[in-house]
């Protein structure tokens, strides 16, 4: 495939120039990981290039923060492992034994990291900060896809795919406290939360669905569900991708916009949270080969600027990110990184001081 690896070549090239956001752009920085790769980009926004890159084994999936910025944590999907990295100089300083394959990760604020484990009959297993070992596994209903801590920190959120179910888990009880049977494969997630911080809805995409399915927190129930629009035009991209056609989903950290991405449709769409009306649609940028249609990005995972400003989708189709402008929903710019890139989160270190935000919830400094 090297007429294919010319034009990706070239598409990285295709760098384009962004305003600064308003945010301190020392303190802000966009992680990404490459899924077929071994490595971790690290984008600053306010060049929208990369100024990091973190080596280690291959198939680093799901990446999060210690809360005081220190650390960063990935899931190795080959080793089995949490690997533990010191933010500053990228350097591995442990990989936590788990008790299977893992896939997404999240952190809770007093600093306990949660781990979907996507083998056997899945489980969540949570890693203590302090010994670096996990300290309690518990036992769900269908390997775990997505896991998400709640902006309170008082739930874990977790999805599963073959399960076709919504885990809610106590943290502080570290037990489940409810489930949601869905009919569809749980993928990825976002959270809204209610303006004293509490979980208000819940949004998740599922398999073989182009759209996303509305959760009412308080209800424990579905309330709606929504399809995102037709497309116009006809992207190619490999057969496999067609069980999970809108695989990314994010709440703005201003609690205005709900952003969506979709694979077939090659393109982002933006909802208005407050009665979740389209507003909006930005297409991203597609490989064009000679006898052949226009091949998708393949959308994935999003992330967003903590002034809501800029919004990073990663490319997995295309070896890039590209960044949005969220008021002019517009590309900015379109970054190369490595091989199939798909989580992405965003570390923000305000005034020496750390607060993650996280692509799959509602996020804030604090």
């Amino acid at each position: 495939m090297a007429r294919q690896g010319l034009h990706l070549t070239l598409l990285s090239l295709l760098v384009l120039s962004v305003a600064p956001p308003a945010a301190n752009a020392d303190t802000v920085r966009i992680y990404v990981t490459n899924s077929a790769g071994d490595s971790v980009h690290v984008i600053d926004p306010s060049t929208n290039k990369v100024v990091q890159e973190f080596k280690g084994p291959e198939a680093m999936h799901g990446v999060a923060f210690a809360p005081d910025g220190s650390r960063v944590y990935v899931s190795n999907e080959s080793e089995g492992t949490l690997d533990v990295f010191e933010r500053k100089s990228g350097k591995l300083i442990k990989q936590v034994a788990l008790t299977n394959r893992p896939n997404n990760i999240a952190v809770a604020k007093d600093g306990r990291i949660v781990v979907g484990i996507a083998r056997g009959p899945g489980a969540l297993d949570i890693v203590d900060p302090a010994q670096l070992k996990v300290t309690t596994s518990i036992l769900v209903n269908g390997r775990l896809h997505n896991v998400y801590v709640t902006p309170d920190s008082k739930y874990v959120i977790t999805g599963s795919i073959p399960g076709k179910i919504i885990t809610v888990i106590d943290l502080a009880a570290e037990k489940i406290a409810w489930e949601l049977k869905l009919d569809l494969g749980v993928r990825p997630m976002t959270i809204e939360a209610n303006p004293d911080g509490s979980t208000k809805r819940i949004f998740a995409q599922l398999s073989d669905f182009n759209g996303f399915a509305v959760v009412d927190f308080a209800e424990r129930k579905e309330v709606a569900r929504i399809e995102l629009p037709k497309t116009k035009t006809e992207f190619e991209t490999d057969a496999g991708r067609a069980t999970a056609p809108s695989h990314g989903i994010g709440v703005a950290p201003d609690g205005k916009t709900l952003w969506v991405t979709s694979i077939p449709n090659n393109a982002v769409y933006v909802y208005s949270l407050a009665d979740l009306s389209l507003i909006g649609d930005v297409p991203l940028p597609s490989l064009k080969l000679a006898g052949h249609q226009p091949i998708s990005a393949v959308a994935n995972w999003v992330t967003f600027t903590p002034d809501s400003k800029l919004v990073y989708v990663s490319n997995a189709g295309l070896r890039s990110v590209t960044a949005i402008d969220v008021k002019a929903r517009k590309v900015v710019a379109v970054i190369p990184v490595g091989e199939v890139p798909k989580r992405i989160n965003t570390l923000v270190m305000p005034n020496g001081k750390s607060s993650a935000t996280s692509s799959g919830r509602r996020a804030s400094l604090r």
